[in-house]
């Protein structure tokens, strides 16, 4: 079992054995916001913070007879044993201050809660009007990312959330996410593009895959030193990039169109993926004029 997965089951012991998804989901936030290494990461989402990795996560241990789900609102803790005392010392003390400090607190007092500590979160939220006054749901607005100036954006999901991945595309304000890889499937979490395509939608980011412009997974073999993956990329741009000019011109369209695109792939080091080298035979069409950022 991972260990995130007994941070949930120890906030359910903690709160006997019983909790609303959305409280449970709250509680984890501000548990979260306390951990230098976050177990979960969230997204401003329809009712404030949310993690679909959370969701996944109970579905599992639901699925494993762990965890009961006695109508959709609500999980109950139905396993006995002491998850608490399996957290580390400072989990265990943030979890006897939330059980203090929001024990007595109805879904309403925790949403109040999150959306004025934490903005940020509640950008994006359909209720935010509804449970804030007009000057807090001002300076939540002020919160909410936003940036009209033409950048080019590449990101790559190696060793980070889904929601993590998320944020970054929503803190930079990108509005549409062009996949480029040859074979957009992925092991993890949340990256297939049917999974993808779903959570790009879900928060107002268009999506588009172009898999020509890709490396297929056979070329990809044997990559063990920056020299191999050099080499690699001398031949992509060679070939690929010499055969997909059509391809460039449309993406750079897109860019002119919405202003804010990102470029996705897998590899976290720019210089390990071959979306570097896609960016910037864009950013030297002649009427490209604008930043290029790896974010």
């Amino acid at each position: 079992m991972f260990y995130r997965q007994k941070v949930i089951l120890a906030l359910l012991q903690s709160f006997n054995n019983e909790l609303s998804k959305l409280h449970l989901l709250k509680l984890l936030f501000v548990l979260t916001q306390k951990q230098s290494i976050k177990v979960y990461d969230f997204i401003p989402y329809r009712y404030g913070c949310f993690s679909y990795s959370v969701y996944a996560d109970l579905n599992v241990l639901i699925r494993k007879g762990i965890l009961e789900e006695p109508n959709n609102n609500t999980v109950n803790l139905i396993d006995t044993k002491d998850y608490v005392s399996q957290l580390n010392k400072n989990d265990r003390y943030y979890m006897q201050q939330i059980k203090s400090q929001f024990g007595e607190m109805t879904n309403d007092d925790l949403i109040r809660y999150t959306y004025i500590n934490y903005p940020y979160w509640a950008t994006r939220s359909e209720i935010a009007k509804q449970k804030m006054s007009k000057e807090e749901y001002e300076t939540m607005l002020q919160s909410k990312p936003k940036n009209d100036k033409i950048i080019l954006f590449t990101i790559g999901y190696e060793g980070i959330s889904l929601e993590e991945y998320l944020n970054r595309l929503i803190k930079n304000d990108v509005k549409f996410l062009v996949d480029v890889r040859n074979n957009p499937f992925s092991m993890k979490y949340g990256f297939s593009k049917s999974q993808l395509i779903k959570y790009c939608e879900n928060l107002d980011i268009k999506y588009i895959h172009f898999p020509e412009v890709g490396i297929q997974s056979n070329k990809r073999q044997a990559l063990n030193t920056q020299a191999d993956y050099n080499r690699l990329f001398d031949y992509y741009k060679e070939t690929n990039l010499t055969q997909t000019k059509t391809t460039q011109k449309t993406i750079f369209d897109l860019l002119l169109q919405y202003k804010r695109i990102a470029l996705t792939c897998f590899e976290a080091n720019i210089n390990q993926c071959h979306r570097k080298h896609l960016a910037e035979a864009i950013t030297n069409l002649p009427e490209f004029h604008y930043e290029l950022k790896h974010i």
